[in-house]
């Protein structure tokens, strides 16, 4: 009688997937014990757990699960006991035994580790692959990046902690309780929008802010104007224009600063393209065959100069001032400048038509552009085409682009900021143009 091939494969593959989540389990707990030994287990250290304790604890938690399933009281009277163990070797080893030489004291990273490492069987058994994957990836992160953890938490002051938390409260508390309904006739605009407009400028900002205030610095001004363009061109144009300056006849000698306000203003593009995809993919694809001309523009002026420049003396690592994006003064002026213009550009729409809103859009761009481009992009106006709001976003960003060539002929001077000012004069022209042919 031939056997039932249908059957046995029935009972096979169960049984085969059951193995290979064990294996990936055991291997996983391999991998954190490598880890674990490489951290604490230095110089003969005594610290429990290792390559072979931690997939030992995951076997044990496999087997102990799988005798109760239901209840689990197997598996986490197995939890107890070794929680208990775990204390009580902690408690009776020797005070020194942490202190030889510059190695971490144990803590409680030792008993964590070997705790999740019995949890592994579990998990990989009733959860999929990447669960346990992930898991085990980032605990060997937090175990290898001990000491840029600790350097970082000692650099991070405890006003930006705190300036941090109040954002978070916004985010996950607040936001979700605001109403998402007009609250005025004046303005489409709600209360949730505004905050969602806030949470997404300045979630943006605040990364660049970060990578301004705690990456290593790099050569030159390039690196800080792209990191600025992403927080504020203008901020950075006005900042990189001073450094020039303060150098008078010297800055002939840094090109960098000059290509590095073409720069910010490339990335301020890019910006401004995905703060609008957030809210609205549609204005946002509309959008980017225009603004990736305006980048592509200000990436080859960039990219031209840059290649012409001296290379006699390497230049010196700039550092461009940035505030704290989620300070509440910065978050309040924003709030309230969106729904300032966001309230003006129904007002000016409803009145005027399409030509207030492009000429207003030529007056926000002599302020912060972020406020009236995001209320263009949820629906500020009521009844303008696509097109017509994107001319005006373009009519905003080379109106800002006017601005800081102006800003960098003033603080700069005109021989040293002069090429990046005729550049900014440029992609405003062009900006301009594109806006006639989105807008006809």
């Amino acid at each position: 009688m031939k056997p039932d091939v249908q059957a046995l494969s029935a009972y096979l593959l169960p049984q085969l997937a059951m193995a290979a989540r064990m294996g990936l389990a055991i291997a996983m707990a391999i991998v954190l014990g490598l880890a674990f030994e490489g951290i604490y287990k230095r110089e003969e250290r005594t610290s429990p757990g290792g390559i072979r304790t931690f997939p030992l604890l995951t076997l044990l938690g496999i087997v102990l699960y799988s005798l109760e399933p239901k209840y689990l009281l197997p598996y986490v009277a197995g939890l107890v006991a070794i929680s208990l163990w775990l204390y009580g070797h902690i408690r009776s080893g020797p005070e020194s035994a942490a202190s030889a030489g510059d190695l971490p004291r144990p803590g409680l990273m030792v008993p964590a580790t070997n705790l999740l490492a019995y949890t592994f069987g579990p998990a990989a058994l009733t959860q999929p692959a990447w669960v346990v994957v992930a898991v085990a990836v980032a605990a060997v992160l937090f175990l290898e990046s001990r000491n840029a953890l600790h350097r970082v938490a000692q650099q991070v002051s405890s006003d930006e902690i705190f300036t941090l938390g109040k954002f978070l409260i916004l985010v996950g508390v607040i936001l979700p309780l605001l109403p998402d309904h007009p609250i005025s006739q004046w303005t489409p605009i709600t209360p949730f929008k505004a905050a969602l407009a806030l949470v997404a400028v300045s979630s943006l900002s605040y990364g660049s802010y970060l990578l301004q205030r705690y990456a290593p610095a790099r050569v030159g001004a390039l690196w800080p104007a792209i990191l600025g363009g992403a927080y504020s061109s203008t901020a950075a144009t006005v900042a990189l224009a001073r450094e020039q300056g303060r150098l008078g006849p010297l800055a002939a000698a840094r090109p960098d600063l000059g290509i590095g306000i073409v720069v910010a203003t490339a990335v301020m593009y890019v910006r401004i393209n995905a703060v609008v995809a957030f809210f609205n993919r549609r204005l946002a694809l509309l959008l980017l065959p225009a603004m990736a001309a305006c980048f592509a523009l200000a990436a080859a002026i960039s990219g031209w100069r840059w290649l012409r420049r001296p290379r006699e003396k390497v230049p010196q690592a700039a550092r461009l001032p940035a505030a704290n994006p989620l300070q509440l003064g910065a978050a309040a002026t924003f709030a309230a400048l969106f729904v300032i213009l966001a309230i003006a550009s129904a007002w000016v729409s409803r009145e005027f038509g399409s030509r207030g809103i492009y000429s207003l859009a030529t007056l926000t761009g002599f302020t912060d552009i972020d406020p009236f481009v995001l209320s263009l992009a949820q629906g500020g106006v009521a009844g303008m085409s696509l097109p017509g709001i994107a001319a005006a976003i373009l009519i905003a960003a080379s109106s800002n682009n006017v601005l800081k060539a102006c800003y960098a002929l003033a603080f700069g001077g005109r021989r040293a900021a002069g090429p990046a000012a005729s550049a900014l004069f440029l992609l405003a022209a062009v900006g301009v143009g594109l806006a006639l042919f989105y807008a006809l």
